[in-house]
Parts: C-alpha cells; sequence; structure tokens
C-alpha cells in the first residue's frame, strides 16, 4: 500500500503576467517515510525551480488513500468516500471515511472519473464531498529515481575492498610478522643478560 505525504512548498514562480512572486505550494507524493519524502521533494524541486531557491515548509502525512491520474485535467479534486460495512461479530454497521485524488477538468467530469476509478469497489459507497484540491501536482514513485548514480559502488560489491586506501586493500588488515620476531628475539637477548 502506498504512502502518501503531502509537502508544502514556497519558493519564487513566475505567473503569466511574467512577475515573480513567492508562493506557497502543495504537493503530493509518495514516500517510505519524512526523510524520503523530504529528499524526493527536493529532487522534484530543483527540476521545477530550476537554479531558484525554495522552502519546505511542511511534510506531513496525507489521508488519501489513492490517486487516480488521467493524462487529460487541469485540476486535482479530492473526493470524500463514505463506506457503510457491517461488522457481523458485533452486528453494528461500521462507517469509513476514505479521501481520494482524481484529475479533471471540472466537478462533472471529476465525478465520472470517481465512478469509473471506483468500479471496483463490491460494496455500496455514497460521495460525500467533491472539490478542487490545493495540490498542485502529485510525484508518484518511480523506480528508475532509485538506480544507483555514476560512480558509487553497491555495498554488495564495495564489502571486501576499502576505497580509502589506494590499491582498495587496508594494509593494517594483515598480519605483520616482522613485528613478532623481532619482540621474540628481544625476549631472548633479555633472558641471556639476565643469567
Amino acid at each position: 500500500m502506498q504512502t502518501w505525504f503531502e509537502s508544502k512548498v514556497k519558493y519564487n514562480k513566475v505567473s503569466q503576467s511574467g512577475n515573480e512572486q513567492m508562493v506557497t505550494e502543495s504537493f503530493l507524493l509518495d514516500a517510505v517515510s519524512y526523510t524520503d519524502a523530504e529528499t524526493r521533494t527536493i529532487r522534484q524541486m530543483q527540476e521545477l525551480v530550476r537554479g531558484g531557491e525554495f522552502q519546505i515548509v511542511d511534510i506531513k502525512k496525507s489521508r488519501i488513500a489513492e490517486v487516480f491520474p488521467y493524462e487529460n485535467g487541469e485540476w486535482w479534486f479530492k473526493a470524500t468516500i463514505n463506506i457503510v460495512t457491517v461488522d457481523e461479530e458485533a452486528g453494528k454497521e461500521k462507517k469509513m471515511r476514505t479521501y481520494y485524488l482524481i484529475m479533471a477538468d471540472d466537478i462533472k467530469e471529476a465525478l465520472v472519473r470517481l465512478e469509473e476509478s471506483l468500479s471496483f469497489l463490491v460494496i455500496p459507497y455514497v460521495v460525500s464531498a467533491l472539490a478542487v484540491s490545493t495540490i498542485v501536482d502529485v510525484f508518484p514513485y518511480q523506480p528508475a529515481e532509485s538506480i544507483v548514480p555514476e560512480g558509487y559502488i553497491p555495498v554488495s560489491e564495495a564489502e571486501k575492498k576499502n576505497p580509502i586506501f589506494t590499491n582498495g586493500e587496508n594494509p593494517f588488515d594483515k598480519e605483520d610478522t616482522s613485528n613478532t620476531e623481532d619482540s621474540s628475539n628481544d625476549m631472548k637477548d633479555e633472558s641471556s643478560t639476565l643469567e
């Protein structure tokens, strides 16, 4: 299951009129931890804000269960779904609230796309809210992001080689036999002088 994080970033954005203004925008990204979310946010913003400065204002776990991206669509809509299930052991109804994010051009299209995307649900649900989200863009996990960069050696290969030393071997790992022989000769000399 994906864990989504909402990251708020403050940066200078060039408006359509050509003026620069400071904005704070929210981005949604798939990550495994807060550290991973921060790292991925920095990578994405370095590509988005070419050469400009930015500041991560806030990172928090999002309650969004799933994202439904579409090729065309101008806005991200946040949908709130209420699902009623029956707890057979207790004999009571249990209400669950779930949040989804859908890309669409308007609210009507968002509702149609939401129903298409939730066609896999076998239990009845009610759409209790559907509104334009403050999220500007979504960055799902890309397997290419976990590729080892050039010049780095995987830990499994680097276990036997030590990159600190020029030839890859630690000279202190070898047993120094010359020192042990010298110390035994010194011991013999001391014993002969004592006699």
